[in-house]
């Protein structure tokens, strides 16, 4: 009889899906496929009034409906939809309520848990309220007692008409409150009886001032006390620009007073020198040649301190200074910050004597004057100063595809000469010379174009002498998006110097759309890096290597092999790419490839994929899993929207768990569906890569 039922819910289910949306809903995999109930829980909410009579609520995941047996003896159990509550009347006792779940394709899953049924109050309440290791503003809470079965806890932010949250006995409940302050949270135990027991506990919420200072924080006080003249206060950005876009900093206004007038500012951490002996600050000064002291000092006792004292070399601009701490003693404890400009110098309260400061931390490596590859410009201990010519226009911006990623963009103006360009490392060269051999001389820049086909020129040259120089070009393939472009200097420009390994090229410059005149286009560029060849199997997976084994294993039917590329066109040019055919086998065939080491998710989340597909809409699978532990694993399905022509599809990553492993890449084409080896199952990738 149940399994009538059950059958004639899925089917009843299906068809109102089907009614619903039915070009969507055709297919019907997922019910065969769907997992069996997990976690399977209950809430028991008693009536106060010694009638015993319990209001039983199930949870769980991926169960459809409910089992609920009393566990007094009651033979039928109670059958009910998920979401929905039964009720039962208890004698006082102790019992064991089975819950069983079932999944929308008959699947079961039992669980056993216990009820007290009591009509005396409950008594030896402990509840354990505590604040949450990774969040401040989070209170975790907990309870046991005797002859209880239901809490609930008020967590005292809600006013008289707080409505509280249930638990049973071996759960924790939790709640995020919005600002700092006592709270008082009351936890009551429930029995069947009239009477409860409840016990209150303070809890204070607090937002630590702590390393780094950037002053965006709307709940931190950031309270600087003030001597001798100096005035610290925090605001508005009200020079946003350069290398601090920030929203708040903090301003110094240096009036008279003494002569070391300056503020500090107190943490409620020790500030630990175990392994970043370095200090950075971002300075806004009036004026070059401004001295900028910053000091740590022990709060208790003043004498145990430590300063740097460094000078602005900019006006009216932001630089980051650093404040090297090499020789502190890192046994003693600091907590104080004191910020002292100008010292020696009488303050006036000008504009001459007010700065702006922002984003003080530490760091453990000292700037250079120099670049070094590759230059990613996301490094703040790093000044990445370009110099335009020919009237380009270059500025520090974030990447147009993700916020997070700082770039540079190159504006060609009207009537910019068709030679404008922009270089790297003018007039200092980089720390080191360019590492080309007579195998690998190659560079890559990841460029956004806003159209395919522009003309991209790079030229390396000794920042010594000019004469001594390579350039190369390439064509832009994309248009309104990112691509990574290989110039190679042993294939330099027609007309121009040859590549010659004696020389020490240490500087470089990048011309957009070469030999046009300006028109106003917009380039962003990032990852100026030396291109060598990989001696480990990792991400980007472009299978142009010629030592690397690109061994994948197949299962299921997929099959994978590497192979000459046989459509050179559009974005893929690459003389390799893979192809993955799918057989007749599993509706899941695929084939997957372990990587050398695990992948990188730390910061970046987004992983893309060129694509030739013999048809629009197939379904492409791109799953990442632990080397040894499949259980541990992330995956995103996105369709092809092309047919015979490539594409590169995008799969975002942004909620995988980073802290985990991930080095296999499993890759399955029309997942469901079962392939028959034919073109209408085979597909051509490449250039599987992380960004």
């Amino acid at each position: 009889m149940n399994t009538k039922k059950y059958l004639f819910s899925i089917v009843l289910l299906l068809v109102v899906l089907g009614a619903c949306k039915k070009d969507n809903f055709n297919d019907t995999s997922f019910v065969s496929s769907a997992a069996a109930p997990d976690k399977l829980s209950a809430l028991f909410d008693i009536t106060q009034d010694n009638t015993g009579l319990v209001t039983i609520t199930p949870n769980g995941e991926g169960a459809v409906t409910y089992d609920v047996y009393f566990g007094d003896g009651t033979t039928t159990a109670a059958t009910i939809d998920a979401g929905k509550s039964v009720q039962h009347t208890y004698a006082e006792g102790v019992y064991n309520v089975k819950l069983v779940g079932h999944s929308i394709n008959g699947k079961t899953t039992e669980a056993t848990q216990q009820l007290t049924v009591s009509f005396r109050a409950p008594e030896n309440l402990q509840a354990n309220v505590a604040i949450d290791n990774a969040n401040n503003f989070k209170v975790n809470v907990s309870a046991t007692a005797d002859y209880e079965t239901l809490f609930k806890v008020y967590f005292g932010d809600g006013g008289v008409n707080e409505v509280p949250v249930s638990f049973n006995e071996g759960q924790t409940v939790s709640h995020v409150y919005t600002a700092v302050g006592t709270y008082t949270v009351k936890v009551v135990a429930l029995s069947g009886g009239a009477a409860t027991t409840e016990v209150t506990k303070d809890i204070t919420i607090v937002d630590p001032v702590l390393l780094p200072l950037d002053f965006e924080s709307p709940t931190l006080n950031y309270s600087f006390t003030d001597f001798a003249g100096g005035g610290v206060t925090v605001i508005d950005n009200p020079q946003k620009s350069g290398i601090d876009m920030s929203n708040k900093v903090g301003k110094m206004v240096k009036s008279a007073g003494q002569t070391y007038g300056g503020s500090l500012i107190h943490l409620d951490q020790n500030i630990d020198f175990s392994t970043n002996k370095v200090f950075r600050m971002k300075v806004y000064s009036p004026r070059v040649g401004a001295k900028v002291l910053l000091k740590v000092e022990n709060a208790s006792d003043g004498s145990i301190n430590y300063e740097k004292e460094v000078t602005t070399t900019k006006a009216n601009e932001w630089e980051d200074l650093a404040f090297d701490y090499s020789g502190i003693d890192a046994s003693k404890n600091y907590n104080n910050i004191v910020l002292i400009f100008d010292n020696g110098t009488m303050g006036d309260g000008s504009a001459n004597f007010t700065w702006l400061f922002d984003d003080i931390r530490q760091t453990n490596t000292l700037p250079s004057n120099q670049l070094s590859l590759p230059v990613t410009f996301d490094d703040p201990n790093v000044t990445y100063t370009t110099t335009d010519f020919g009237n380009a226009q270059t500025v520090d911006a974030v990447d147009p595809t993700n916020s997070n990623n700082k770039v540079k963009k190159t504006t060609k103006v009207n009537g910019a000469e068709t030679w404008a360009g922009t270089t790297l490392g003018a007039g200092v060269g980089f720390q080191n010379k360019f590492a080309f051999t007579s195998t690998n001389a190659k560079m890559t820049v990841r460029v956004y174009s806003p159209a395919a086909g522009v003309d991209v020129k790079l030229k390396v040259e000794d920042h010594t002498d000019p004469t001594k120089s390579v350039e190369t070009d390439v064509l832009t393939t994309v248009a309104n998006g990112w691509e990574t472009l290989t110039f190679n200097f042993a294939n330099q420009s027609s007309g121009t110097a040859a590549l010659n390994l004696a020389y020490n090229y240490d500087m470089v410059s990048i011309f957009f759309d070469f030999g046009t005149a300006g028109s106003g286009k917009v380039f962003y560029w990032d990852d100026v890096a030396l291109a060598t060849e990989a001696n480990t199997l990792g991400l980007p997976l472009d299978f142009e290597s010629t030592t690397l084994n690109y061994a994948f294993t197949d299962f299921g039917g997929g099959n994978v092999t590497v192979i000459d590329n046989p459509e050179k066109s559009s974005i893929d040019v690459s003389n390799k790419v893979g192809k993955m055919v799918k057989n007749t086998d599993q509706t899941y065939g695929g084939s997957y490839i372990t990587l050398d080491n695990p992948i990188d998710f730390s910061t970046k989340k987004t992983m893309t994929m060129k694509v030739y597909s013999p048809r629009a809409g197939a379904k492409v699978l791109l799953k990442v899993e632990n080397l040894t532990d499949g259980g541990i694993s992330y995956e995103k399905e996105v369709s092809t929207t092309m047919a015979n022509a490539w594409e590169e599809l995008t799969f975002d990553y942004s909620t995988i768990d980073a802290s985990k492993s991930y080095q296999k890449v499993v890759l399955i084409f029309d997942n469901g569906t079962m392939g028959d080896g034919s073109a209408n199952f085979t597909w051509l990738f490449d250039d599987i890569s992380l960004n």
